[in-house]
């Protein structure tokens, strides 16, 4: 990470469980994800609840990843899914991701899930949950 490129700004103390200190005290350590400052995460998050498609979503997946090294994990529940919620979207622990970063993350495309159920049918066909047997 370059000293030219911005880095978020902490978050106040005891308010969040990222580790950046921590993060920034390790020699060797990957701080892309501190160049996810508010402002870009507001775009990254708008990003996510607009997607229209799955190849889309799988899209922004591997450029969070390349970027920020942020890990999404979207798979179904292993009971039945019968609402967007049997869907799981969680973010992968790494240090220096903030708490509400990694709660807001699934909450956006959980919403374009919603907006667009073809993206979850195709999600699901892609798993074989809609195959005929």
């Amino acid at each position: 990470m370059t000293l030219s490129q911005p880095v978020r700004s902490p978050c106040p103390p005891g308010a969040c469980i990222c580790e950046r200190e921590q993060l920034l005290a390790a020699p060797d350590t990957d701080l892309r994800i501190l160049g996810l400052t508010r402002q870009a995460e507001k775009v990254l998050l708008e990003r996510l609840e607009n997607i229209q498609s799955l190849s889309e979503l799988e899209h922004m997946q591997r450029r969070m990843h390349q970027q920020l090294g942020i890990r999404v994990a979207i798979e179904p529940s292993f009971n039945e899914v019968r609402t967007m919620r049997g869907i799981g979207i969680r973010v992968l622990e790494q240090p220096g991701l903030c708490r509400k970063t990694r709660q807001e993350i699934p909450a956006a495309i959980r919403r374009a899930l919603e907006k667009h159920p073809e993206i979850a049918y195709k999600l699901l066909d892609s798993q074989d949950l809609l195959r005929d047997t």
